[in-house]
């Protein structure tokens, strides 16, 4: 699973990967500091379920502390996108081209409007953070709905005349998309096309399945950033000119700050705490002492910095995905070196036994017997769902 930092420039996108990440890509307070994607792995909370057995975990694929598990997310920040990208301007065709694999977006937009279209700096409040949200989409559309029309009309007259499946015709044309078989049913479902005659589509219709295309498979969340410098009134606007897009507000520059600092042993922070603690202060100097106090005034105001919920509902709510632990002893929930509770996964909620045996290893998919609920130890068919912080052993054929 991968999701995009996505927004236009010097909105503070890369801090906000960078807070999220800490790799320390480049920053600066000038458009297209990102010219080429960053990737990184972050990492999203779920309670561990080690507890139940009254022994702690050893993780393998990620960490937990103080009974909180903290799973892997992969992270891409990609060039800043300006109005006219989906045509080629700014650097637009290569910052679409590194969404493609993305499942959703994180849309950073600058809450105090002090960034003009291309991410120049211009006066605060006279830029209206609600309107990047609309134009992002609509190049969003325009690039999904320009892969859709290549050479549109003579393929889709093939299709008629060979009675082929409008899904399949479809799925051909978005391969490379990650866009699943369900979402371009439900995006046929909810737009008025005739799925019988593609050929007669017109340049509209194509448009209206784009944006349903992309709603279906590429949800999105708007981190409004630089919350520090404006109210909660502005904040609270924002929310309701977007009813549609959950809206959290963030402060990247607080997270970064806070979680270097933490890394360097001056304050004791867990990201996504609404406070932290000053480790030492006899070892601050006068400039971090007073940055610090600043931040706790900001904290104080806004319960946190947003950074790691705003990427927790991404991951949990807009994308439904939930944690499950696949195991080798049901009994002891450990792997065949006695480790307990050694990996967990991120799937998509429902997802059926087999599916995630498939996560674990391929042989383990192909030769799927059953799968065995380390709680209440039932048999599990293949299409089973498991629940969120399933516990798991997959018995397959050797």
């Amino acid at each position: 699973m991968e999701v995009g930092v996505v927004g236009k420039p010097n909105v503070g996108k890369s801090t906000l990967f960078n807070a999220l990440t800490l790799l320390d890509v480049a920053m600066a307070p000038y458009p297209f500091t990102t010219t080429t994607p960053n990737r990184g792995v972050a990492a999203v909370r779920s309670p561990c379920p080690h507890g139940e057995k009254g022994a702690p975990c050893t993780p393998g694929n990620s960490k937990c502390v103080d009974g909180v598990r903290w799973v892997p997310v992969n992270l891409v920040d990609v060039p800043g996108l300006v109005p006219g990208a989906s045509a080629g301007k700014g650097l637009g065709h290569k910052f679409l081209d590194d969404l493609r694999a993305a499942d959703g977006f994180i849309q950073v937009v600058d809450l105090s409007g002090a960034t003009d279209e291309e991410g120049r700096i211009v006066a605060p409040g006279t830029q209206d953070p609600a309107r990047e949200v609309e134009w992002l989409e609509d190049e969003l559309v325009a690039w999904v709905a320009e892969i859709l029309g290549r050479d549109f009309q003579r393929h889709a007259k093939a299709v008629e005349l060979e009675g082929k499946k409008i899904e399949e015709f479809l799925a051909d044309r978005l391969t490379g998309l990650s866009i699943p078989p369900a979402a371009i049913s439900a995006a046929l479902r909810s737009t008025p096309t005739d799925r019988a005659h593609p050929a007669h589509w017109s340049s509209e219709d194509r448009a209206r399945l784009a944006r349903a295309l992309l709603e279906a498979s590429k949800p999105r969340l708007v981190a409004a950033n630089k919350c520090d410098r404006v109210s909660r009134e502005q904040a609270d606007r924002l929310g309701g000119e977007l009813p549609a897009l959950p809206v959290v507000p963030t402060s990247a520059d607080s997270e970064l700050t806070l979680r270097r600092a933490s890394r360097a042993g001056l304050v004791g922070y867990r990201p996504g705490d609404p406070t932290f603690s000053i480790t030492d202060p006899a070892r601050l100097t006068p400039a971090q002492s007073k940055a610090l106090e600043g931040l706790q005034k900001i904290l104080a105001v806004w319960g946190g910095t947003g950074v790691q919920p705003a990427l927790e509902r991404m991951v949990f709510d807009r994308l439904q995905m939930i944690v499950v632990y696949p195991v080798e002893d049901e009994t002891h929930w450990t792997d065949s070196q006695g480790r307990v509770l050694p990996d967990a996964l991120l799937v998509p909620a429902n997802t059926p036994a087999r599916a995630v045996a498939y996560r674990v290893h391929t042989d383990l998919g192909e030769n799927f017997i059953r799968a065995i609920d380390g709680r209440t130890h039932r048999a599990l068919a293949a299409d089973h769902p498991l629940d969120a912080n399933a516990v798991v052993r997959i018995v397959a054929r050797r």
